[in-house]
């Protein structure tokens, strides 16, 4: 069936994709805009983990302050070109984070970075409750691999269920936004601070 160029247009502005890349996914799905946006996506995500290994050196430390100046977040995100840091959406995007930072207060940008006695420590606890519970030695260990993932889910910045969409996690917009860009978009480190408390980092 013949593409219009209407049809690529609305795809374009729907999912942020090339020209060309909206005509090939229009033409393979037959014309259908919801699926030709799905398949775009699709790409764009396995593309921006090809992109991964790829140097972010560029972007923007954002700053966000919010409750009447007691809560304020710095927020390094990077990306490869001057060019993309200077985008409203790349903008947008350590905007956004910054905020999410505000409001869920994670302590690590990536699971990595937990420090091995905070992990060994979660896991002590974790088991202790699992046993006091009742639970036998075997079901205990699952118990305790379910927990450390439910930790790093509200502790670590990317495992984090995005604060605008909780269908996703922070990793997911990072990864949609890089698809988009058609960059790896790295996001760096932050600093939370919070009137009268000890900064977390």
């Amino acid at each position: 069936m013949e593409i219009t160029a209407q049809q690529v247009q609305e795809l374009r502005r729907k999912t942020g994709a090339g020209v060309m890349d909206c005509k090939r996914a229009l033409a393979e799905c037959g014309g259908d805009l919801e699926q030709a946006a799905i398949a775009l996506r699709k790409q764009g995500v396995a593309r921006a983990e090809a992109r991964m290994s790829r140097q972010a050196s560029e972007g923007v430390i954002a700053s966000y302050i919010h409750a009447g100046g007691r809560i304020g977040v710095l927020v390094e995100v990077n990306c490869e070109t001057d060019f993309v840091a200077r985008t409203d959406e790349f903008k947008e995007l350590a905007r956004n984070l910054a905020m999410h930072i505000a409001a869920e207060q994670p302590r690590w940008t990536r699971p990595e970075e937990v420090p091995a006695v905070v992990l060994e420590q979660e896991k002590e606890i974790y088991r202790a409750q699992a046993l006091k519970e009742g639970k036998p030695e075997k079901v205990a260990d699952k118990i305790v691999e379910g927990r450390l993932k439910k930790f790093h889910q509200e502790t670590c910045l990317l495992d984090q269920p995005y604060v605008r969409d909780d269908q996703k996690t922070v990793a997911d917009v990072v990864k949609e936004a890089a698809g988009h860009l058609g960059e790896n978009i790295v996001v760096r480190r932050f600093l939370r601070y919070q009137l009268g408390e000890e900064v977390q980092s």
